[in-house]
């Protein structure tokens, strides 16, 4: 009989303590959903501003989330999200999500067009898995002000070396990120592009 019970308490144990780190898991997530939820959607808002160059590096959540809710419209059609900023009721521009592939996963991100479609008015990454110091420096403000009222009405809308005459500089050390970044742009924009001109998200002639 003694036996058994020290067969029986370790395992007794084992579920016991399973059963309750199970359960504070649980708890954590429920309690902080709503906390995770809204900082996902202050990522998304804080991008969107920037693309639209609408400065808000020190403005608190708050702020931000005022701000977003009075200049950004947001529409849903075919699961692609489109942000319009408006000023005074005038469109100033349009911005979408786009996905990729980098040099060790995806990257996620948005960018922002004038409505006329002629001009890229900013980028912004929102996740991604390059490495550290190297291709990780896409987040920097000197890499991403490159893509500042670019012009996109050439074939290739990015090309790399601007000594060369190109309009994106590689970052040193991440050659292979930036050339990446430069096939993600020339392939998804067009995509992006056909897609809100045909759903009238566009204001040309």
């Amino acid at each position: 009989m003694a036996k058994k019970k020290q067969i029986l308490y370790p395992v007794v144990f084992m579920i016991a303590l399973t059963a309750f780190f199970t359960f504070l898991l649980a708890f954590i997530n429920d309690v902080t959903a709503a906390t995770i939820e809204e900082q996902q959607k202050l990522v998304v808002q804080r991008s969107v501003l920037y693309v639209f160059n609408i400065d808000t590096k020190d403005d608190a959540d708050k702020t931000i989330q005022d701000i977003f809710n009075e200049i950004i419209n947001i529409e849903s059609k075919d699961d692609i999200t489109i942000f319009t900023y408006k000023e005074n009721g005038i469109i100033k521009g349009y911005a979408f999500e786009f996905t990729g592939k980098g040099l060790w996963g995806t990257i996620t991100g948005h960018v922002a067009f004038d409505p006329s479609h002629q001009t890229m008015l900013g980028i912004n990454f929102t996740a991604h898995q390059e490495t550290p110091g190297l291709g990780g420096r896409i987040d920097e403000e000197t890499f991403k002000v490159q893509f500042r009222d670019l012009n996109i009405l050439s074939e290739q809308i990015v090309t790399l070396n601007k000594d060369t005459g190109g309009n994106l500089d590689a970052i040193s050390g991440a050659t292979l990120t930036s050339l990446a970044i430069r096939d993600i742009m020339n392939t998804e924009i067009p995509l992006i592009l056909e897609f809100a001109k045909k759903e009238g998200f566009y204001e040309g002639n």
